[in-house]
C-alpha cells in the first residue's frame, strides 16, 4: 500500500441553530470534553500528520478551547466567513494545508464533519486503507440504513461503481429508495480535490456548494470513486440537536464504562454509573450505583465510591471509601472514609486514614 502523507480537514464552522444555544456547536460537552475533540482524537488515531479545523460561528472561542486542549496532532485553524456549504468549507480548509499535501502524487486529504463524535479511529483507518489500496481519487464512507430519510443517497452505475451522491431534498423517488447513504466522511487525492471543487456550482435547492458534487465531478472525469460501508452506522451519526447530543453521550458513556470494566474496575450497576472520559481510575476500584465522576477526577487502587456520590476534579487516594458525598476540587487521602452526606468544597482536604463521619463539611488534616 502506498504510504502518502495524510492530512485532515475537520468541518466545525456551523452555528448549530437546532441546539438552541449561544454555545458554538463544536463546544457542546460530551462526557466532560468538547464534541469536536472526539473527532480530532479519531483523526489523530488513524495516522493523520496534521489537521485543519474550519471554524465559523464562535470561531475565536472554538480556537481558544482547542488550543488549550491540544494533543500531539498539529492543528491549524481557518475561518469560513460566510456559510456557503460544505464544498466551500473544504475549499477554505485547503488554504490551511501546505502545498506538498495537495500534490496528486504525494498527499491524501481526509474530510470529517466536526459533529460526529462517535466515529472510531479504526473506521477512519480502514477508510484510508481502502482508498490507498484501490488507487481511488475519492473514497466515501457510506452506511446502509433501514430508514435513509434525510441523508444523501449513493448512486451507482450498472457495474456498481459510485457515480454521484444526491441529497435527499434533491432526489427523485427512485433515488430515495436507495438505502446506501453518504456519511459526510471522505478521503481524497490531494491534488485532485481543489480542481474538482472549482467545478461545482450552487445549482441545488439550498443554493449552496455541496461537497457531495465533487464525487460526480471526479467520476465524470474518469477518476475512480469507491466506497467503504461503515461497520456500524451509529458511528457516523451527526449531532444536530439536544436529543442527538443525549444519544451520543449515552453511547460514549457505554464505551467508557466498558473500557474501565475491562481494565479491572468494578461497577455494581454500569447503567447508573457516569464516568467522564477525562477521569482516571486504578484497578480494583469499586463504583456503586449513582456514582458520577467528572472532570479530572482520579481514584486510587482499591477505593470504593458511592452510592449516590458526585466527585468533580477530585483526587481520591488508595483504599478510600466515599459514599453519599459531593466533592469539587477536593483531595481525599489513602484509607480515608468520607460520608455519608459529606460536602467537600473546593480546596477541602481529607487526610490519610481520617474518618469524617456524617454531614461533614470542611478540611481535615
Amino acid at each position: 500500500m502506498t504510504q502518502r502523507p495524510l492530512s485532515a480537514i475537520v468541518l466545525a464552522a456551523g452555528q448549530g441553530t437546532r441546539m438552541r444555544s449561544a454555545r458554538p456547536k463544536p463546544l457542546h460537552v460530551l462526557c466532560g470534553r468538547p464534541l469536536v475533540q472526539y473527532v480530532l482524537d479519531a483523526v489523530a488515531g488513524c495516522g493523520c500528520d496534521r489537521a485543519v479545523v474550519v471554524v465559523g460561528f464562535g470561531g475565536d472561542l472554538v480556537v481558544k478551547t482547542l488550543q488549550e486542549q491540544a494533543g500531539a496532532l498539529p492543528l491549524e485553524f481557518v475561518e469560513q466567513r460566510e456559510q456557503r456549504g460544505t464544498g466551500d468549507a473544504v475549499a477554505v480548509g485547503l488554504t490551511g494545508l501546505p502545498d506538498d499535501s495537495l500534490d496528486v502524487d504525494d498527499g491524501d486529504v481526509l474530510v470529517v464533519p466536526g459533529d460526529t463524535p462517535l466515529v472510531r479511529p479504526e473506521t477512519l483507518e480502514a477508510l484510508v486503507t481502502e482508498h490507498r489500496l484501490s488507487g481511488a481519487a475519492c473514497t466515501v464512507l457510506t452506511a446502509r440504513l433501514d430508514d435513509p430519510t434525510g441523508y444523501g443517497r449513493v448512486v451507482r452505475d450498472e457495474e456498481g461503481r459510485v457515480r454521484r451522491i444526491v441529497e435527499h431534498r434533491d432526489a427523485n423517488a427512485e433515488e430515495r429508495a436507495i438505502d446506501e447513504v453518504n456519511t459526510g466522511i471522505y478521503v481524497f487525492r490531494g491534488g485532485l480535490l481543489a480542481p474538482a471543487l472549482r467545478r461545482i456550482t450552487p445549482d441545488n435547492s439550498q443554493g449552496e456548494l455541496y461537497l457531495t458534487d465533487v464525487v460526480a465531478v471526479l467520476a465524470e472525469a474518469g477518476h475512480p470513486v469507491v466506497s467503504l460501508v461503515a461497520p456500524d452506522p451509529e458511528e457516523t451519526w451527526g449531532v444536530n440537536d439536544r436529543a442527538q447530543l443525549a444519544v451520543a453521550e449515552a453511547e460514549l458513556r457505554r464505551r467508557t464504562n466498558e473500557r474501565w470494566l475491562r481494565a479491572g474496575v468494578a461497577m455494581v450497576d454500569p447503567a447508573t454509573t457516569y464516568v467522564d472520559t477525562t477521569v482516571e481510575l486504578a484497578p480494583d476500584v469499586v463504583l456503586f450505583p449513582g456514582t458520577v465522576l467528572q472532570g479530572r477526577t482520579t481514584v486510587g487502587a482499591g477505593s470504593e465510591i458511592g452510592p449516590a456520590t458526585r466527585l468533580s476534579d477530585t483526587r481520591v487516594g488508595e483504599r478510600a471509601k466515599v459514599n453519599e458525598t459531593v466533592a469539587v476540587r477536593a483531595e481525599i487521602g489513602d484509607d480515608a472514609v468520607v460520608g455519608p452526606f459529606a460536602v467537600l468544597e473546593p480546596g477541602a482536604r481529607v487526610g490519610p486514614g481520617v474518618r469524617t463521619g456524617p454531614f461533614y463539611t470542611g478540611t481535615t488534616g
